[in-house]
């Protein structure tokens, strides 16, 4: 007798793979295993917040994402002014994280007829108020029908200097974690967002009672993107060793930067930046504070690593917490609780293939 080896079911049928088993990032790494580039100009493909395409003394960054309803926002409570602008936002907070300056972009739309045109004039007015703000172009798109739902496809480009660029890969044993802002505010508004939906559900006439939350549904439903960090890194003379925004969790993002760079970290928990408030009402709804800014997400702040020798240099910068350090490979990838203890840092954050 002998084990069977191949990879099939009891009925004699090949074993197909789940996507919730591979989630996102293991569902791009398959698809993207045999990639190959064939034109020099692309320094970074696939793997960070933009690809990075050499053009004379500069480089284009080039991202794009895709929001689904029903997945990456719920119309219950998202006005379509917001949702334009935030799916702008998204798409230029990764232009920041990659230390560019954002130019150009595009928006498709793939809408059902239950949509209104007047509907889509205040998605496009949100569209239309972010590029105002952070001045960029929106030279096109494409719009096609759905048999359900709102489809909203963005892409943008960007630029920089060669030297600018600030990729995941970047940091070392030693380098100091930062980030920008607070976080765990955009979970906690998010929270009370689906927790007036679902009083709603159960009577139509309640009113939401959102009052007091302005701070914490703000950042929710109109997140801003980071690009001032930018310059105000070049004014205190530091560029930055690696760079990520915090789409899906701090502890998502750590992690990958400790995988593109083959670094280990250790994360002090007692330093994430947590406005008070939101800790109050996190408390309030039995959440760990911390939990919320580890695994929320969507706060769009940027985590970044900068030289030891920096330190002087960015320790009393209003706005940037310096929330750790990244050590060997070998010694794992901790948070270091306030009484000593050290937790492996797992990524429970927002990932759409899995339930």
């Amino acid at each position: 007798m002998y084990e069977k080896k191949d990879n099939r079911s009891a009925d004699n049928q090949p074993k197909l793979t789940s996507l919730t088993e591979l989630g996102e990032f293991g569902l791009i790494d398959r698809l993207t295993k045999n990639v190959k580039y064939h034109h020099p100009e692309t320094l970074m493909g696939i793997g960070d917040d933009a690809a990075v395409i050499e053009a004379g003394d500069k480089v284009i960054l080039f991202s794009t994402d895709l929001l689904v309803e029903g997945i990456h926002f719920d119309l219950t409570y998202m006005p379509f002014k917001h949702l334009g602008y935030k799916a702008a936002v998204v798409n230029i907070s990764d232009i920041a994280a990659m230390n560019g300056v954002p130019k150009q972009m595009t928006v498709s739309l793939a809408v059902s007829s239950r949509f209104s045109a007047e509907a889509l004039d205040e998605l496009y007015a949100g569209v239309v108020m972010a590029c105002e703000k952070y001045k960029v172009d929106l030279v096109g798109g494409d719009t096609s029908s759905n048999v359900k739902g709102l489809m909203i496809s963005v892409s943008i480009l960007g630029e920089a200097k060669k030297e600018e660029v600030t990729y995941r890969s970047g940091a070392r044993s030693g380098d100091l974690l930062c980030v920008t802002g607070d976080l765990g505010s955009a979970y906690i508004g998010l929270f009370i967002l689906e927790r007036e939906k679902s009083v709603f559900k159960v009577d139509p006439n309640m009113q939401p009672e959102l009052s007091g939350f302005d701070y914490q549904i703000g950042r929710q439903l109109r997140p801003e993107a980071r690009t001032d960090v930018r310059n105000l890194l070049i004014g205190i003379g530091v560029k930055p060793t690696s760079m990520i925004d915090i789409s899906d969790g701090l502890a998502s993002e750590i992690l990958h930067l400790c995988k593109q760079s083959g670094v280990g970290c250790k994360l002090f928990e007692g330093k994430i930046p947590i406005d008070e408030y939101t800790k109050e009402l996190a408390k309030e709804y039995k959440i760990i504070p911390s939990v919320a800014a580890l695994s929320g997400g969507e706060d769009y702040e940027l985590l970044f690593t900068v030289k030891q020798e920096d330190y002087e240099k960015i320790k009393d910068i209003v706005g940037i917490t310096i929330i750790g350090h990244m050590t060997a490979a070998s010694e794992g990838k901790l948070m270091i609780t306030p009484d000593g203890k050290a937790i492996p840092i797992t990524a429970q954050g927002w990932d759409g293939m899995r339930k």
